[in-house]
């Protein structure tokens, strides 16, 4: 097939090669294409813009940054809707379920289909190719589309109408905010007890207290390796869009305040670029 794929970042990249190992052409944009050569001189074909991607394609991927990003190359006036190649576009990114069902409304009036479907499992998943894909939209395209999210993903599940993807990815992000909080809380302790945290970690991942941030970033955290395989100015926008959709809910989500706090004041010192992980820095001060 003739594939698309808009936004090779820390996750995108690492998708493109699956898609192209799958036998696929891949024609690709970003914003910065110096940060895309390895991705050309591998074989992916560069395109000059987002509708110059969707003109050469028969689905197309999109995984950017922000919901304004979204919009931006979806629904302006040489957005990518705007191409009469495409019969799938898929939002990869995580952003608003608002957004989600707006494009996918939009894309039906125009007699195309567009699913959100956000992932989860960072660049670790990515490059393994053990995504988790979360997807809400026209159930039928997700059957066709199932042998391209399987070159990238393991846990595909499809959550049901447009915008359901993007709440379902809220779940997960609520649920990681709090978990890198007791992380970083339980290697706290562990270091002021005087303990070796590496045999620490070797205990707890395996107990009730095991989850994929203590597993994956407990060790970066021990390392002071700060690297991001998911950036905490991306991770902030993720906890701002949950917040206000629970206000909307008529819901609070207290360990959700209290996380974004931590990383709202790490972007504010300069960390934004840093990895999730980097949440640790605010708790160093007892180490």
């Amino acid at each position: 097939m003739q594939i698309g794929f808009i936004g090779t970042g820390v996750m995108g990249k690492s998708i493109v090669r699956h898609l192209r190992n799958g036998g696929h052409n891949v024609h690709i944009y970003t914003r910065t294409k110096s940060k895309a050569l390895d991705l050309i001189e591998e074989g992916a074909i560069w395109q000059d813009c987002p509708r110059a991607v969707a003109d050469h394609s028969e689905v197309v991927f999109t995984m950017v940054g922000y919901p304004n990003d979204v919009e931006e190359v979806y629904l302006s006036q040489e957005g990518i809707l705007e191409s009469s190649a495409p019969s799938y576009f898929v939002d990869l990114t995580t952003s608003t379920p608002e957004l989600a069902q707006r494009l996918a409304k939009v894309a039906e009036q125009k007699g195309k289909t567009c699913l959100d479907a956000p992932v989860s499992g960072g660049d670790i998943g990515a490059q393994n190719g053990v995504l988790s894909i979360m997807i809400g939209g026209d159930e039928e395209a997700v059957i066709d589309l199932m042998p391209l999210f399987q070159l990238f993903g393991k846990n595909i599940v499809y959550q049901g109408l447009p915008g359901t993807g993007q709440h379902t990815k809220m779940c997960n992000q609520i649920a990681i905010a709090s978990t890198m909080v007791a992380v970083c809380e339980s290697l706290t302790y562990g270091r002021r007890a005087g303990l070796d945290l590496s045999k620490v970690l070797q205990s707890i991942t395996q107990g009730a207290a095991g989850s994929w941030s203590l597993s994956n970033l407990g060790p970066k955290m021990i390392d002071e390796d700060y690297a991001p395989g998911f950036f905490i100015k991306h991770f902030i926008k993720d906890m701002g869009i949950a917040l206000d959709e629970a206000s909307r809910m008529g819901i609070q989500l207290p360990g959700l305040e209290g996380a974004k706090q931590l990383y709202d004041e790490l972007l504010e010192e300069g960390y934004g670029e840093e990895g999730t992980q980097a949440i640790v820095r605010s708790y160093k001060k007892y180490w």
